[in-house]
């Protein structure tokens, strides 16, 4: 059996630097698979790349939520926290679609994209969404899962997948109410558990109210670490592993074949 982490950053730059450790460490833990997210097309670029490079990492390309509406809140002035290249002229949302367009049949899955009113000024929704949109029939078109990121927009997030048809979508990292992501499992989506789980009341209650066939690993490293204040990486995924199987009151090994089920019924291959 294999672990996973269906979504990760390792093109981001507290990652890259010392991607090959982080690999390292995570085949010492016993991941299997790493599908690393894009977030613009830059980004994209330098994931497909790292795929070519490491068979241990799967590529995911999309737009993150934000960047879809990024020339807009900049002209607008709108405060953001840029993670990288804060000098770089952000793509537009038709550029950014086309490049995942182009490249879809080279992706594992479409992700991350979503929609954001946490940073989003509720005026850029509209927008927003219309890119959301676009990229869920770009997946659907190339039966390619969806690895979703929805904050402060859960439930709309929620409503358009339904509506536009999607079957195959992560949730990943959901921030909204246990009772919605309820109904996100009963969709027949999945969601995925970040590697904080064990400090977090939230996500300990999805562990254990979430049908167990819907649950997925995940770290957003190097976000959600187990400790405050550090990065997370890939391998901490064994540590999210072993609480499931506490919080189910299960084996190890019973726990690591249900989340491998998971991600072979959504990804359509063992992890």
């Amino acid at each position: 059996m294999g672990l996973f982490d269906v979504h990760a950053h390792l093109t981001h730059p507290r990652i890259l630097p010392v991607i090959d450790d982080v690999l390292a460490r995570a085949r010492a833990a016993g991941l299997t698979t790493i599908v690393s997210n894009g977030l613009h097309p830059k980004d994209n670029a330098a994931v497909l790349a790292l795929a070519k490079r490491d068979p241990l990492v799967k590529p995911a390309i999309g737009l993150y939520p934000v960047d879809a509406v990024m020339r807009e809140m900049l002209a607008a002035k709108v405060p953001y926290p840029r993670d990288e290249a804060d000098d770089d002229e952000p793509p537009s949302a038709e550029e950014a679609v086309a490049f995942v367009r182009a490249h879809v049949e080279e992706a594992f899955a479409v992700g991350e994209v979503g929609l954001d009113g946490y940073w989003v000024p509720e005026a850029l929704w509209p927008a927003q969404e219309d890119a959301f949109r676009a990229l869920v029939r770009i997946a659907i078109d190339a039966d390619k899962p969806l690895i979703v990121h929805t904050r402060k927009r859960e439930q709309r997030t929620l409503e358009i997948l339904q509506e536009l048809g999607a079957k195959r979508v992560d949730f990943h990292c959901f921030g909204g109410k246990v009772a919605l992501a309820r109904k996100v499992a009963e969709a027949g989506y999945y969601l995925s558990i970040p590697a904080n789980a064990r400090r977090s009341e939230s996500f300990t209650r999805m562990l254990e109210t979430i049908p167990r066939g819907q649950l997925l690993l995940e770290t957003d490293c190097p976000y959600l670490a187990p400790e405050k204040d550090q990065a997370s990486e890939p391998a901490n995924v064994a540590l999210t592993w072993r609480y499931a199987a506490e919080r189910w009151g299960v084996t190890e090994d019973a726990a690591a074949a249900q989340l491998e089920a998971n991600f072979e019924a959504l990804f359509g291959v063992k992890p």
